[in-house]
């Protein structure tokens, strides 16, 4: 059980390493996403002891689960939901403001508009040619 546990920790962080090397951005979010989730799977595996809900009054003499651990993937949890919905956002607005979300034309975008800077034109008279 254990093995089949941290092979699956293993094939999500993985695939969640595969897609944050990506080009396009909403790849790099899934990416982060699944990283964010074998963290957490892995956090749960490792605290995993089974014993009676840590409730009082206790039994004496018997084993209790932890409860950071549940504390701690909880946390995880809502910190990683966080963090996305701040990367989809930030995706987005630059998905508005170039009109792509792949990380080579926008790195192409950025260079054109900082020469334009660099000459004293505006950025749409350089997109436009106009000299």
């Amino acid at each position: 059980m254990i093995f089949l546990l941290s092979l699956s920790v293993a094939v999500i962080f993985g695939a969640g390493a595969y897609l944050v090397l990506q080009r396009n951005l909403v790849r790099v979010v899934a990416g982060m996403i699944l990283v964010s989730n074998a963290a957490i799977l892995f956090v749960i595996a490792a605290g995993l002891s089974r014993g009676y809900p840590p409730i009082y009054p206790l039994p004496e003499g018997e084993p209790v689960s932890d409860p950071l651990v549940q504390a701690m993937a909880l946390t995880a949890i809502v910190i990683s939901f966080s963090v996305t919905a701040l990367l989809l956002s930030m995706v987005y607005r630059l998905y508005t403001s170039h009109g792509s979300v792949d990380l080579e034309e926008i790195s192409a975008a950025e260079v054109r508009e900082a020469e334009a800077l660099e000459r004293g034109e505006s950025v749409r008279e350089a997109e436009e040619g106009i000299g």
